[in-house]
């Protein structure tokens, strides 16, 4: 069973894959949506393509570990996933997360312009590489 995380941001969801032993987190694609069903529908055929057997959801608590108006998205597609799939949903703190994954892609050299592209995906492997870590 395959592990796949998500970075929800306002246009674009960071998609990372586990591997089959769950303990290597890869960033997978990003995807950009204006509603979550399109979302839904890609991930529908991500997990039947992967073997996925639970999703781990970045959850942006703020810096203070207060709740904002980003985990009220991030509940609002949490629950979206829940009416599609039957599959568990663990939430992990993604505090700093994109800014790890910034520096990271950063000391590999990464193009700016490339950075932009990829950094969801980078942000959604640290996110299930914390949940791989403590499983």
């Amino acid at each position: 069973m395959r592990f796949l995380g998500l970075d929800l941001g306002t246009k674009t969801l960071g998609l990372a894959v586990s591997d089959k032993t769950n303990t290597i987190a890869t960033p997978y694609q990003t995807l950009h949506f204006e509603a979550y069903e399109e979302l839904i529908e890609i991930l529908k055929k991500i997990v039947l393509e992967k073997e996925i057997g639970g999703f781990v959801l970045g959850y942006p608590k703020n810096m203070n570990n207060s709740l904002g108006p980003a985990v009220e998205r991030t509940n609002l597609f949490k629950e979206s996933l829940e009416e599609n799939f039957d599959l568990p949903i663990f939430l992990i703190d993604e505090r700093l997360s994109t800014v790890e994954a910034e520096n990271l892609l950063i000391s590999m050299d990464t193009k700016r312009k490339k950075r932009k592209k990829i950094i969801d995906s980078y942000a959604a492997a640290i996110i299930l590489d914390t949940f791989l870590k403590r499983k």
